[in-house]
């Protein structure tokens, strides 16, 4: 019903930046927010950062000023610029999407995930 595709993930050295895209398609009315979230080994799933449908944002502490989220709502997707990446950031990223579909139903989705590397 609801699709989400990854893009940008990567191995990269301390300090270097990367960009992370995701595409939303499907059965979409409104979007409510669109946001990312990453695994780390042996840790669990937490939020980075999100952006909602009045365009504010939020993040986790340690990536405040590093990374930045933007969105494109005509193209229906999600941006991540990391910069300053640490070897901390190494994890599995996802994005995560809340929406209204056309058939009025609240739906949540999650693309597949993409690997970020951070080599010190």
């Amino acid at each position: 019903q609801v699709q989400l595709v990854e893009s940008g993930g990567g191995v990269v050295q301390a300090g270097g930046s990367l960009r992370l895209s995701c595409a939303a398609s499907g059965i979409i009315y409104s979007i409510n927010s669109m946001g990312w979230y990453r695994r780390a080994p042996g840790n669990q799933r937490e939020l980075v950062a999100v952006v909602f449908s009045d365009d504010s944002t939020a993040s986790e502490d340690s990536v405040k000023g590093r990374f930045t989220i933007s969105r494109d709502i005509t193209k229906k997707m999600v941006y991540l610029q990391m910069n300053s990446l640490i070897p901390e950031d190494t994890a599995v990223y996802f994005c995560h999407a809340a929406v209204i579909t056309r058939g009025s139903n609240a739906l949540e989705a999650w693309g597949q995930g993409t690997l970020v590397t951070v080599s010190s």
